[in-house]
């Protein structure tokens, strides 16, 4: 399973490149798709990233919708219709397109934010607020990850 973890600030050049940390493409050796998937974030001013499989994944899930409702179509939309593929260059770097650029108001560095089994790409000072708001959203709410579920951890047990 892939698996970003930390946060890392590189510099992106006029044209938009940027490298992707080097442990973020570690965690994607061996995919179908040899770069990343990008889209506009529906909660942040960020970009989402992911995998192509992790995409798949999300294809998969919407299948649980019936194929010609209203909120199957306007997930799909969302999500895949403003997905890019960004192939990595022989240097490990992608090029953002400027329209993702504006809307995360990336300049001259953006900050790669591991999330599991996603990344964020964000404005330096734009995460830092995000940081913060987080950390104390999570002191203040006592927030904590759910327990494992009790069949799977009898099953580990059992094996």
């Amino acid at each position: 399973m892939t698996l970003f973890l930390s946060s890392y600030t590189n510099k992106v050049d006029r044209k938009g490149r940027v490298s992707v940390p080097a442990t973020f493409r570690a965690a994607l050796v061996g995919q179908v798709f040899h770069g990343v998937v990008l889209f506009r974030s529906h909660i942040h001013i960020c970009l989402e990233g992911f995998a192509y499989s992790r995409m798949e994944e999300i294809g998969a899930r919407l299948e649980h919708f019936d194929l010609f409702s209203a909120a199957q179509d306007d997930l799909a939309t969302a999500i895949f219709a403003e997905s890019v593929q960004l192939p990595f260059d022989g240097d490990g770097r992608v090029v953002l397109p400027s329209d993702l650029v504006g809307f995360c108001d990336v300049a001259d560095q953006a900050v790669f934010v591991g999330m599991g089994r996603k990344f964020q790409i964000w404005n330096p000072e734009k995460f830092e607020k995000r940081r913060a708001h987080a950390r104390t959203s999570v002191r203040e709410g006592g927030l904590t990850l759910p327990g494992e579920r009790r069949g799977e951890t009898q099953r580990e047990e059992a094996a």
